[in-house]
């Protein structure tokens, strides 16, 4: 969509399941946006508490905002998923019901995706609030998500724990290029990492999006990785229990496919693999992928990932050629 075009420039989806404790703050928070061209999908999963009336009363006051309220739960993943299908915008966020927004936040992501046509996600930095609303923690961004290369950013998506991307303002149309969001543990790391293979990532450096932090929030009250899962789609429970399997066949299998199906050069696909295998070398002896890691030569890691891989499926084969990487890679 181009900005003469009619509809709104961006899309909010909010996916909530009995949020009414913090939703009506976080309403107020999108609504008072000064970038004001948008529509706000709100998605109720079903909820059982007064999520309904809440939402009813803001559609009601502003022509931008809509309900839908499915019949059934389908899961948190289906529903985060709904409300992309439904999105009309030029870009896309999806926002949660227990978060605040700084009211520049919208417009200094927008004004980044204008001015940079590589770029294919803009958030800014943030900040954790209790349950009151107050600040209590900064959180810094230690991802290297704008960089040229994509094997850069994907290894530093998947080494690296912090930021908060999959609630940054995305262009609509690689979200289409991509499969929806998944179901199994952790996928939205793996949904992030694609976007990275898409294209960078802007960050605006100051802390505009507000994370609350409550004994009620989704990933605190669906403690397990089953349990989890089961929130994520309920049709879940009755598959594999055994945590480490759903981990090595879906999360890692995840990360295969995405490598597989970016678009970028063979060559890069390489680099992508070889780091994720690195990865999962390193859930075997931490120690020794931590020394890889520190190796900024995809050389001197292909070496250690290959005399790694012969020790593992032949430990009488480690010899000196795993010694000369251990010393190429160790600490400078």
């Amino acid at each position: 969509m181009n900005a003469s075009a009619p509809g709104p420039r961006l899309t909010l989806g909010l996916p909530v399941y009995n949020g009414e404790r913090f939703l009506a703050a976080a309403l107020d928070a999108l609504l008072a946006q000064t970038f004001t061209d948008f529509e706000l999908i709100i998605s109720d999963n079903a909820s059982t508490d007064g999520t309904g009336v809440i939402a009813e009363r803001y559609a009601a006051l502003d022509p931008r905002v809509r309900y839908v309220r499915h019949p059934t739960n389908l899961g948190s993943a289906e529903n985060h998923n709904f409300v992309v299908r439904e999105a009309v915008g030029e870009f896309f966020k999806w926002a949660s019901d227990d978060d605040l927004y700084a009211p520049d936040l919208l417009e200094r992501c927008i004004e980044a995706l204008e001015a940079r046509p590589e770029i294919v996600l803009a958030h800014a930095g943030t900040a954790f609030i209790n349950e009151s609303g107050d600040v209590i923690r900064i959180q810094g961004y230690p991802l290297i998500t704008d960089v040229l290369s994509p094997s850069e950013r994907f290894r530093s998506l998947l080494y690296t724990v912090g930021g908060d991307d999959i609630y940054g303002v995305i262009r609509t149309e690689v979200l289409r290029r991509i499969p929806p969001h998944g179901s199994f543990h952790l996928a939205d790391r793996v949904f992030v990492a694609e976007l990275a293979l898409h294209g960078r990532f802007h960050q605006v450096p100051e802390a505009l999006y507000f994370r609350r932090d409550h004994p009620g929030r989704a990933e605190r009250a669906s403690a397990g990785i089953r349990r989890r899962c089961v929130n994520l789609d309920p049709r879940r429970s009755n598959r594999w229990r055994h945590p480490a399997v759903r981990l090595l066949v879906e999360y890692v299998l995840g990360y295969v496919a995405v490598i597989r199906r970016s678009p970028i050069s063979r060559s890069e696909q390489v680099r992508c693999t070889l780091d994720l295998t690195i990865w999962v070398l390193a859930h075997f002896n931490p120690l020794r992928g931590r020394k890889l890691l520190r190796s900024p030569d995809p050389a001197i890691r292909a070496r250690g990932a290959r005399s790694w891989i012969t020790r593992l499926s032949d430990p009488n084969s480690a010899g000196t050629s795993e010694q000369r990487v251990e010393g190429g890679v160790g600490p400078r």
